[in-house]
């Protein structure tokens, strides 16, 4: 059986066993000894335990993969003037995309009206956290200590960092020479770790999906059935059909090979609600399986990871509207164009964590003169639609990373037409 439909068995498994926990759990004594082996012993425990080790084996290969990749990426550009070309086209469909989003998001609120009807009392709790000045956000994009960055998973400063060593490699001759030898031997050796830890991720992906749905159920969608199913609709809508428009306009590419090629990359997104965390599966699955030539995706897919948050302008489009509408609030064609303008910012400055829109989204409610409180309103069903955004971002970075390669020349057609494309060299490292 091959690894994509081992995952999303684990995945399926996973959402089954913890929905059948959460509804039978319950019924057991809570004083009662079963109880306790189920909650602390199984969901607390053993599942929580072997999905945070997932996630922390993850995270520790994002800073290396980000680094090694990009400084052999941009040397392998060597002399040529295409770095700059290619970082105008990555950056412009980014924006593009991100646009494209937040306007959608908007338009299928206002035509549905999910929070019309909407009791607005569950909102009083809520204290927003505040957003980062879009002032601090640039600055932030430059480190003053690389080390630091390292340290810390900022992974902007890493991308900005290893692209000057990658252009100061390029031109420092012999001596440049050796070193980017060294990280070309240093990309085989994490791609061969990246691969390892992705044998793991049936394990990974059934014990976090598991834990999640055995403490949270089903029932919470039930509340806001209208909002949550306006935001799904929106989100589905735009990985399947906007990004295929787009690959189709700008490139002969078949849409349908890149959606059956990204399933065990929507499986890891889904799972781990973080782009940053599944791009070791994202660069691994766009390199390998679709063909893009690592001077593309060395620096696309790290650069989208960060910045090119569609799911995340998508929710902020319909949250906008949903808590206007609950407020018996009517927005001004201004007040909705400025809403495109801030939440299209926003989602570029969002982190790359669990529910880091919901931070961002006090910033779009607070242009748009909404009150902040109305996040609250969304917040049971959050963690499930995060899932959905991730998979909705990380299918846009590879998106934009073919058709970037398509018109520099650094796709092979063979392997994206091949369906079997990857399957050798991971059976070989394993």
């Amino acid at each position: 059986m091959s690894l994509t439909k081992r995952i999303l068995i684990a995945m399926a498994l996973g959402i089954v066993v913890g929905s059948l926990l959460e509804v039978l759990v319950p019924r057991l004594d809570p004083e009662g000894t079963a109880y306790q082996v189920v909650m602390n012993g199984l969901v607390f425990g053993l599942f929580d335990v072997v999905g945070r080790i997932f996630i922390t084996l993850l995270k520790f290969m994002v800073v290396p993969l980000v680094l090694v990749t990009l400084v052999c990426g941009v040397s392998a550009l060597g002399q040529s003037s295409r770095m700059g070309p290619i970082a105008a086209k990555t950056i412009g469909l980014y924006l593009f995309t991100t646009a494209c989003a937040v306007a959608l998001g908007l338009v299928t609120a206002l035509v549905v009206g999910p929070g019309r009807g909407v009791n607005a009392e569950a909102g009083v709790d809520f204290e927003p956290k505040p957003a980062p000045p879009i002032t601090d956000t640039i600055v932030g994009l430059f480190p003053s200590n690389p080390f630091a960055a390292m340290a810390e998973a900022n992974v902007l400063q890493v991308i900005v960092f290893a692209l000057l060593l990658g252009l100061a490699l390029t031109r420092a001759g012999e001596a440049g020479s050796r070193i980017i030898k060294w990280f070309q031997d240093m990309e085989v050796v994490v791609m061969r770790m990246v691969t390892f830890l992705i044998e793991l991720a049936p394990w990974g992906v059934f014990a976090l999906l598991a834990k999640l749905f055995a403490t949270m159920g089903f029932a919470v969608i039930f509340d806001l059935a209208a909002y949550f199913f306006t935001l799904l609709g929106a989100l589905i809508f735009q990985a399947l059909v906007v990004y295929g428009v787009l690959l189709r306009s700008l490139t002969p590419l078949a849409p349908s090979i890149l959606r059956k090629k990204m399933r065990r990359v929507w499986a890891f997104a889904f799972s781990t609600s973080s782009s940053s965390v599944t791009l070791p599966v994202t660069m691994q699955t766009v390199e390998k399986r679709l063909g893009v030539n690592k001077s593309v995706s060395g620096f696309s897919l790290p650069l989208g990871a960060t910045v090119n948050m569609d799911g995340t302008a998508i929710m902020q489009g319909v949250a906008t509207v949903f808590i206007a509408q609950v407020y018996a609030i009517d927005l001004s064609a201004g007040q909705l164009l400025m809403v495109i303008l801030t939440a299209s910012l926003a989602s570029i400055g969002s982190a790359t964590v669990p529910s880091a829109g919901l931070i961002m989204l006090s910033l779009v409610l607070t242009q748009a003169g909404l009150p902040l409180e109305g996040v609250a309103l969304i917040l049971g069903v959050d963690r499930l639609l995060d899932m959905v955004r991730t998979a909705v971002n990380v299918t846009g970075d590879a998106t934009v990373s073919l058709i970037v390669a398509y018109h520099e020349q650094a796709l092979d057609l063979n392997v994206y037409h091949d369906p079997g494309a990857g399957d050798a060299a991971e059976q070989a490292a394993t």
